[in-house]
């Protein structure tokens, strides 16, 4: 059958670029080359497109030195709607290059500009298929205030949590901070639109809240302080397939002597944390938890994928912490463990989101 040509969009404006470029270099590397033919293209920090060389070795986990998009000149064109879907550059001497039409883009952005329904709506103006979530689960999902009202709204449990913006704190921080005690200890403080743990902190004594807001502040000008919520922390990837919506086996994060799963945690193999999948439960629990993650993914109107992460109580409750409409798809990520546990190769699992993304 004859190829199809799939951007494998990556890099981007937020805190989490580098991350999103290091997803690539494994998408890169695993992508099925005898059915689609690649075309890769970074955002730099900066925010331009620029056509980026198709090396998955360029683009390593490597916590020494994270990867990322560097601007070369280039400038990639995309098509406009009603046309023929010809995706052009501009190389560094100005010349003018076609590089085919295009039937799919598929965006490994994390955090704002990428995940947060901005780049969907500017697909969706151009008329070019695109895999992943779209403008509303998108958006939703990446404002965790938001996010926890579409989910109450389905009945499904939250952590209790106040959210503070930057003008009300700066002009008397005395309410937040007694809505905050309110709240109980240990709180997380949070920006409300980042991803990655970016800008999160742990408050164990109301004294450090105000330090824990400075570094959440740093990134968003909305924060929630949320509750702790004790249990064991589980995950599980959602997946939108030509037969509908399904759950992974479930993922674990078992804290060995890290106090959160922060930023290092997650992608850069940091000491005191153990990603687990498949997590030791009954089948019971299982059953229950991927109930819990579609009802998430639905209540949100999602689309293509997600990663929903909740706490099990000691109780047996189900508390839903996050959706994450693109997760990470670094070789330590939850998402991609989830599903190779559950049968889904990394090679297989980027085919699904690029036929979901076809079939739009």
């Amino acid at each position: 059958m004859d190829k199809q040509t799939v951007v494998v969009l990556f890099g981007g404006r937020s805190s989490e670029h580098s991350i999103s470029s290091a997803t690539a270099g494994g998408v890169l590397g695993a992508i099925d080359r005898d059915r689609y033919t690649v075309i890769p293209v970074g955002i730099t920090r900066e925010g331009a497109f620029v056509l980026e060389d198709d090396d998955p070795a360029k683009f390593p986990l490597d916590a020494e030195h994270l990867p990322e998009v560097v601007d070369n000149g280039t400038r990639v064109l995309w098509p406009e709607p009603g046309g023929d879907r010809t995706l052009r550059v501009v190389r560094a001497d100005g010349g003018l290059e076609n590089l085919g039409e295009i039937d799919v883009v598929l965006p490994i952005l994390h955090g704002t500009h990428g995940e947060d329904g901005t780049i969907q709506g500017y697909f969706d103006t151009l008329e070019v298929p695109y895999a992943g979530g779209g403008v509303l689960d998108s958006a939703l999902c990446m404002d965790k205030h938001f996010m926890k009202i579409a989910l109450e709204a389905a009945g499904i449990a939250v952590a209790p949590s106040v959210t503070v913006r930057r003008r009300e704190w700066d002009q008397d921080a005395a309410p937040a901070r007694a809505r905050a005690a309110e709240l109980g200890l240990p709180l997380f403080v949070k920006p409300a639109r980042a991803g990655s743990s970016v800008g999160v902190s742990k408050v164990a004594t109301l004294d450090e809240l105000d330090a824990a807001m400075a570094v959440a502040f740093a990134e968003d000008d909305k924060v929630l302080i949320e509750t702790g919520v004790s249990g064991r922390e589980i995950e599980v990837a959602v997946l939108e397939g030509a037969d509908g919506v399904r759950a992974s086996l479930p993922g674990e994060i078992v804290l060995t002597s890290r106090g959160f799963y922060d930023f290092e945690g997650k992608y850069l193999g940091g000491d005191g944390v153990d990603v687990v999948c498949p997590a030791d439960l009954t089948d019971e629990e299982i059953a229950a938890i991927q109930d819990v993650g579609v009802r998430a993914f639905e209540s949100v109107d999602g689309r293509g994928l997600a990663r929903v992460d909740m706490f099990l109580t000691p109780a047996g409750d189900l508390v839903v912490n996050e959706l994450n409409t693109m997760p990470g798809f670094t070789p330590i990520s939850m998402f991609p463990k989830c599903w190779v546990a559950s049968g889904l190769s990394y090679g297989d699992l980027i085919t699904e989101l690029i036929e979901a993304g076809l079939r739009r």
